[in-house]
């Protein structure tokens, strides 16, 4: 049966698309509302659809409910089926251009009489779409950049999606007959935030091979066999993603697995290490050179794991979050291990959103429910007042907002919760760097987050000073989403990451890594910098729901491969450690 998110999309979908066939604003807008209501539900939707009472949910008339009910009790929805008939494929793409909204989309398609994504570039670069009202150079110049942007990416997926694959294939692999050792490889193991192919390796005799990949290409989630070997058979699941499955002699796992986990440059240096000690390293095992210093297959090194490769080659376990060839191998030459956060270690969450701005949830589910997942405080913190498209908070919404806070903090001490709510507000950083309150009202929050939301293409020299200026500001505790990129969708600003890292060191600033799959903002190459200069973080979830609170793990994953360990990890902190540090650092 669908869950609360799959009716959520169905009716998101049925928005957009009747924004595209040009039907009434006001009856779609009802559409979007029923998704929130949907999304917002604390208990499953099908038990309002058996018990056929959804119109007692404010923002569900009597119309959409029986589209509900048909979508779970008939697996279709009749509005959705006429207007998929109705509205041309290719316009249901162009949703995926940043920037190009519905609106526009309808405008171009109807004066153009164009329907495809490369009949909308040609015509961007030619000076049509240009032309039309509303639009000019410039929305063109951004729809093209955002174009080639989904060319360039358009078979990669977010970490979050190749990992929820990954887990669920890996799971019912190491339960067939024949599977001795199973491991996901490629740069789902080394944490890249976006990846194109999920590698998946297992070690088993010869003779289990045949049943293992019947059982690979056999799986549910399978739509496509897109080949078929001895050694490697390759699937196309029901979201588009490649899957390849390896097999390998048990002896050979350790070195297929490092060779096949790369990185290609972390690999080259590998090899060359084994060479200059008269071996040799590829994904068969490593091996003594000839006096050709040629492989000889016929003199392998012993070994049982990845560690003992390492160590044949003078070097401390390397992990694989940090195999990309960015002076790591120099790293544990010398050193036994690098400490680096762990998702247990983080005791807060921070930068997170409630029905007072965008949110899904109230402030007291947000709360309880961080506190059900073993978290003992929760640092809200909605949008500021120029965040109007976000529900951003007027003065005497933030002054009624505190009030509930308190409210819900002597509940929670009453009732013996372990939860602690601290009064925190993401602040717009205007565009000459001021933030989005006078100053009174900005120091009684209990810390903020100073974000860039608009003017995302300002030259280099002005962002820099937009920001730097937002980081001088006395209240700013941390800079949220730095570039503000929107992975696969948006690249980000023009920034010298180096300098504002220098400046937010100096200034006593964090700079979060936003553990939105979408953004995962600090970008982890800017980590050894980071790791040089002291700079603290925060591993915030920006969540926007219940369940957004769980992207904490991809943010632990995106600031391991950064380096960061515990102690620069402002979340580590307890309830009142917390509090004791916003008390250290008021005023800066």
């Amino acid at each position: 049966m669908p869950t609360n998110q799959e009716i959520a999309e169905k009716l998101r979908e049925v928005y957009n698309l009747m924004q595209l066939a040009g039907e009434n604003r006001f009856r779609a807008i009802a559409f979007d509302r029923a998704a929130q209501t949907i999304e917002g539900l604390s208990e499953p939707a099908l038990q309002y659809v058996e018990n056929r009472n959804l119109t007692d949910l404010k923002g569900i008339g009597k119309s959409i409910a029986e589209d509900i009910y048909s979508y779970v009790e008939k697996g279709t929805m009749p509005v959705l089926e006429h207007l998929r008939e109705k509205v041309p494929n290719g316009l249901i793409e162009w949703l995926h251009i940043s920037g190009l909204g519905p609106k526009n989309i309808v405008k171009i398609h109807r004066e153009l009489g164009i329907t495809e994504m490369d009949e909308l570039k040609q015509a961007c670069k030619d000076g049509r779409v240009a032309s039309l009202s509303g639009l000019g150079e410039k929305s063109a110049a951004k729809i093209i950049k955002s174009i080639e942007w989904l060319e360039q990416f358009d078979e990669r997926c977010l970490l979050s999606e190749a990992n929820e694959i990954a887990e669920t294939m890996k799971g019912y692999l190491e339960q067939q007959e024949g599977v001795q050792q199973i491991e996901v490889a490629g740069s789902l193991r080394r944490r890249n935030e976006t990846i194109g192919d999920i590698d998946i390796l297992v070690g088993a005799d010869e003779q289990d091979a045949a049943g293992i990949f019947d059982a690979f290409v056999d799986h549910g989630m399978v739509v496509e066999v897109l080949g078929r070997g001895e050694t490697k058979s390759s699937i196309r699941t029901e979201a588009g993603r490649q899957v390849d499955l390896r097999i390998v002699r048990p002896d050979q796992f350790p070195a297929a697995l490092m060779y096949f986990t790369g990185s290609k440059e972390h690999n080259v240096g590998m090899r060359q290490r084994a060479r200059a000690r008269k071996l040799s390293l590829n994904e068969y095992g490593l091996f003594q050179l000839t006096e050709d210093r040629e492989t000889d297959f016929d003199k392998p090194v012993d070994y049982n794991s990845e560690n003992d490769i390492y160590q044949k080659l003078d070097l401390h376990f390397i992990l694989p979050e940090l195999r990309e060839n960015w002076g790591e191998l120099d790293y544990f030459e010398k050193h036994e291990s690098m400490p680096l956060v762990e998702e247990n270690d983080i005791q807060g969450v921070i930068h997170a959103h409630s029905t007072w701005s965008d949110g899904k949830y109230t402030i007291e589910q947000m709360a309880r429910a961080s506190a059900e997942k073993g978290y003992t405080y929760l640092g809200i913190s909605d949008h500021s007042r120029t965040a109007a498209y976000a529900g951003g908070l007027s003065i005497d919404e933030v002054k009624r907002q505190w009030d509930e806070i308190d409210r819900l903090n002597e509940t929670f001490v009453k009732e013996g919760v372990e939860m602690t709510i601290f009064k925190g507000i993401e602040s717009d950083i205007l565009g000459d760097g001021s933030l989005d309150y006078p100053d009174g009202i900005l120091e009684g929050f209990d810390f903020v987050i100073a974000s860039v939301h608009s003017g995302l293409d300002m030259p280099l020299d002005s962002m820099m000073e937009r920001f730097m200026k937002a980081i001088e500001h006395p209240v700013t505790r941390m800079i949220g989403h730095p570039t503000g990129r929107l992975l696969l969708r948006r690249d980000g600003s023009k920034l010298d990451m180096n300098r504002l890292i220098d400046w937010a060191v100096r200034n006593d600033t964090i700079i979060e890594i936003n553990a939105n799959p979408w953004r995962l903002d600090l970008d982890w190459r800017h980590g050894t910098k980071a790791r040089e200069t002291g700079l603290h973080t925060s591993i915030n979830p920006d969540a926007h729901t219940i369940d957004g609170i769980d992207d904490i793990r991809y943010g632990v994953m995106i600031a391991r491969k950064a380096q960061f360990d515990k102690k620069r990890v402002l979340n580590t902190l307890s309830a009142s450690e917390f509090k004791n540090w916003l008390a250290c650092t008021s005023g800066k």
